[in-house]
């Protein structure tokens, strides 16, 4: 289950596919952000969550709202994924797992990745916690009806 609405959003620091290092603090600074945890870069359905998010990019901008993806993968296939589908967001490595097992996003026994979206607002309270594993524009709906 992932965390619920009206909760804190545990704090962290990860890497981008840059290397830059992004606390949540840092990253709601600049207003609520939405955070969508997702298994595998380049993966079909990866894809079409991440393309969803940044085809409402402006949108979701325009409401002074950012957006950061997570998954284990490296910084290196972040890069990649974020290059071949020009994804205007920053996507956060977390290869060891720690950020997952914080927000309750680990499938079977901790292992693979729940697809779950979270609204997290400027105080740290989760706004939304959306999970879907089977509709991938089921997140970016969600986020939207929220604002």
């Amino acid at each position: 289950m992932p965390l619920q609405k009206n909760t804190t959003a545990p704090d962290f620091s990860m890497p981008d596919q840059d290397g830059v290092y992004h606390t949540l603090q840092e990253l709601l600074n600049a207003g609520p952000l939405v955070l969508f945890f997702y298994p595998k870069d380049d993966s079909l359905g990866c894809t079409q969550q991440a393309c969803s998010f940044r085809d409402h990019y402006a949108e979701l901008q325009a409401s002074g709202v950012s957006v950061a993806g997570v998954s284990r993968d490296k910084a290196s296939s972040h890069t990649a994924f974020r290059d071949k589908h020009r994804l205007p967001y920053p996507l956060l490595t977390d290869t060891d797992g720690s950020v997952h097992k914080a927000y309750d996003v680990g499938g079977i026994f901790g292992f693979l990745t729940r697809r779950i979206t979270y609204l997290i607002g400027e105080n740290r309270t989760i706004l939304l916690a959306h999970e879907d594993n089977l509709k991938m524009t089921s997140h970016i709906q969600a986020v939207l009806q929220q604002l």
